[in-house]
């Protein structure tokens, strides 16, 4: 069980003071945005798997293009999808595009207030939900991701969880949570999990409740929580076909590993011969590999050139949504594109 000590309120206070001193300057907490729902869902949702500094840009570039919901809710998803290219995890744009949709069909444009209600919506999970709701509406309703479990582990020295166990932290969180300033609160604590409270060398001496900490007070803030043995990732090589006709490339967009962006043709393995041939093409050269992580594996990528017979070059499959565009080097980088797509650009134009 954990701790009966420290008491909320000593650390609700202690916690309060150094986040309204030391909280960091984020477009999303300055005043025209700190209250709105819509921008603090949507930086919610970009938070995750994404680093703040990596966010920042993307969260303006995103409201300069749509600064409401419903303007989201009108756009088509390629644009979306375009203004997303880069920032990786590509479903949650996705969710975001449809559930825009949804809070201007069902709640008149505004974020729901109720938990239930917000769950409801596509890409929305518990931590979303009711961080929305505790920062926007002042709802008490407390997060936990891994850095709140983080500190939750150390302080109340829970030797035997994980930040796996998302159940136990949940109920102590709830516990914790400041009825008066909730929103601020799961800020201050997901601050100092990644500020201070770090996974490897937390910085003790300069955290708030240092003097609270059964973890320091043991000398075991290094080992607390238990760490989860990393999983091998999954590796798989790709035969990538370069295909040009008349100074223009070959793009398509069909479901599979590119998250339904447009990408260049692939194919598992190293058959890039029989690839190219599926496409109308012939005689392939090697001109380059590539190293990609997704969500999910590591793509090495084999990138082969190569020139079409004909600009109406066939497709592979009769997948009715897969689709084929050529079109000039420099457009691609105006498209909705990953990462990997930009890399591989990039390259052929270098040969």
């Amino acid at each position: 069980m954990p701790r009966t000590n420290p008491a909320p309120r000593a650390l609700q206070t202690r916690l309060l003071d150094w986040f309204d001193r030391h909280k960091r300057d984020l477009p999303w907490r300055r005043h025209a945005a700190r209250n709105d729902p819509y921008r603090i869902w949507l930086v919610e949702i970009m938070l995750q798997q994404t680093r703040v500094p990596v966010a920042i840009p993307y969260y303006e570039r995103f409201l300069r293009a749509f600064p409401t919901v419903g303007k989201l809710a009108r756009a088509p998803v390629e644009q979306v999808l375009r203004l997303w290219a880069g920032l990786g995890y590509y479903q949650r744009a996705r969710h975001l595009h449809q559930a825009a949709w949804k809070i201007v069909r069902e709640h008149r444009g505004r974020f729901p207030r109720a938990l239930d209600e917000a769950l409801a919506l596509p890409g929305v999970g518990p931590y979303t939900a009711r961080a929305v709701l505790s920062i926007a509406y002042r709802k008490p309703a407390a997060v936990v991701d891994g850095n709140v479990a983080r500190v939750l582990a150390r302080v109340f020295r829970l030797e035997a969880a994980d930040v796996t166990t998302r159940g136990r932290f949940q109920e102590l969180a709830d516990r914790l949570v400041s009825p008066k300033r909730p929103g601020d609160f799961n800020q201050a604590l997901m601050e100092l999990g990644s500020t201070l409270c770090l996974p490897r060398i937390p910085r003790c001496g300069a955290c708030p409740l240092e003097g609270l900490c059964e973890a320091r007070r043991a000398g075991l803030e290094r080992t607390i929580p238990r760490r989860q043995r990393a999983r091998p990732r999954p590796r798989l090589t790709l035969s990538v076909l370069a295909l040009r006709q008349d100074g223009r490339l070959l793009l398509v967009r069909e479901p599979g590993l590119f998250s339904g962006l447009w990408h260049f043709p692939y194919a598992p393995g190293t058959t890039p011969r029989r690839l190219a041939r599926s496409y109308g093409a012939a005689g392939v050269s090697h001109i380059g590999t590539l190293r990609h992580q997704t969500t999910m594996r590591d793509l090495v990528l084999r990138v082969y050139a190569a020139k079409a017979r004909s600009s109406a070059a066939p497709m592979r499959g009769k997948d009715s949504r897969s689709k084929k565009r050529w079109v000039h080097p420099e457009q691609i980088q105006q498209m909705a594109v990953g990462a990997s797509t930009r890399r591989i650009a990039a390259l052929v134009e270098r040969v």
